[in-house]
Formats: C-alpha cells, sequence, structure tokens
C-alpha cells in the first residue's frame, strides 16, 4: 500500500487497466483536480469477477504500462489486492480503511461501471464505506440518473460543486463529475489488437 499521512484526501482508483490508456490517465487527472486530492491510488487488480479472465495481460505487464503514463507523482500505481489475495473491492476498502485511520479516502470509478454497479459484491457495504466519484464517461451520462444505485442512494448524492468536499464527508456519499471525457476503451483497444494480427 502506498505511504499517507493522517489528514491526507486520496482517492483510488481501481480497474484491471487492461490495457491502461490515455482514458484512464484523463480520470485520474480530473479526480484529482476535482476532489482536491493529495492522491490518487491507482489500483491495478489481478482480474475483474465481472469480466472475462482469458483476455487479462499480465498483472506486471499492466503495472508497468500504468506507471509509463501517469507521470504526476500524486498518482501512486499499485497492485496490493494482489499480495492480499483480494478479489472484491468491498474487501480492498475494508482493508484500507481499517490499515489507514484519519485518512480521507474517495472510491473513483467511470460512469459505464454505475450500470452494473449493484451487481457488485456487498455493493451497498462500499457505499456505506466510502464516498464515491463517478467520473463521466462517453455513452454513460445518464447513468447517474437511471442505475440502480443512483436511484437507491439519490439522497446521499452531492452537487459537483461541492466534490471538493466529497472525501472529507461520511459515507454514503458520492457525486457525479462531467468534464472532458475519452472515447478510449480497454476493450476497443484489445479488439483492435486482435485485428492486426
Amino acid at each position: 500500500m502506498p505511504y499517507v499521512e493522517r489528514g491526507m484526501a486520496v482517492g483510488i482508483f481501481g480497474g484491471s487497466f487492461n490495457p491502461p490508456h490515455a482514458g484512464h490517465a484523463l480520470v485520474a487527472e480530473i479526480t484529482i483536480r476535482r476532489l482536491q486530492l493529495d492522491q490518487l491510488w491507482w489500483l491495478v487488480t489481478p482480474g475483474n469477477p465481472l469480466k472475462d479472465a482469458g483476455e487479462l495481460a499480465p498483472l506486471a505487464q499492466r503495472l508497468a504500462l500504468s506507471e509509463k503514463i501517469t507521470p504526476d507523482p500524486r498518482i501512486k500505481v499499485t497492485a496490493f489486492e494482489a499480495a492480499h489475495r483480494i478479489r472484491y473491492t468491498a474487501d480492498t476498502l475494508e482493508l484500507v480503511t481499517s490499515r489507514n485511520r484519519g485518512v480521507d479516502f474517495v472510491w473513483i470509478m467511470g460512469a459505464d461501471s454505475l450500470a452494473s454497479f449493484h451487481r457488485w459484491q456487498r455493493w451497498r457495504d462500499i457505499m456505506e464505506l466510502m464516498p464515491i466519484a463517478v467520473v463521466d464517461r462517453p455513452g454513460s451520462t445518464l447513468s447517474f440518473l437511471s442505475s440502480v444505485m443512483a436511484k437507491a442512494y439519490s439522497r446521499a448524492r452531492v452537487d459537483e460543486d461541492e466534490a471538493p468536499l466529497l472525501a472529507r464527508l461520511r459515507p454514503p456519499a458520492w457525486t457525479f463529475i462531467h468534464g472532458p471525457r475519452s472515447s478510449l476503451s480497454s476493450t476497443a483497444l484489445r479488439q483492435a489488437r486482435r485485428d492486426e494480427d
């Protein structure tokens, strides 16, 4: 786990990053700025239980590629889930909060994940563990109105103008962040590679 100090505001941006791309880097930059984060943990997961593991590049390769596209020193590329043999986000966030008392964390995810968020293992526990920032993605802008999570936690939604306060709020609390969007997707990049072969 990256080193943090009490009082810091830290974003956790998890994903398989298979492969990482400029769209992911854009999400990281936007959230550091809009949430006024001291650090952002770019958490490369060993795998995603909701996705096909057959296409997953080796963890070391995804880590190296992630480090290559994240020059900002506030971004800490890590894969600590693998060392702890963690599969589910709720377990990751419980570990992070128990080991880092006095640090204010925010879970960061793209709006494209919001539609299926209610299928995540213990998704309601995630909502109760730490605030969440949902970042706009092409084709997913309206997900913050229609998703199961958005409807179930509509009263916990924080206005985007209040995003800098999000890390300091007691969960459940979430916001939807609009801004520059990238049409890049890891799925499309993998398909393009297969088409070249």
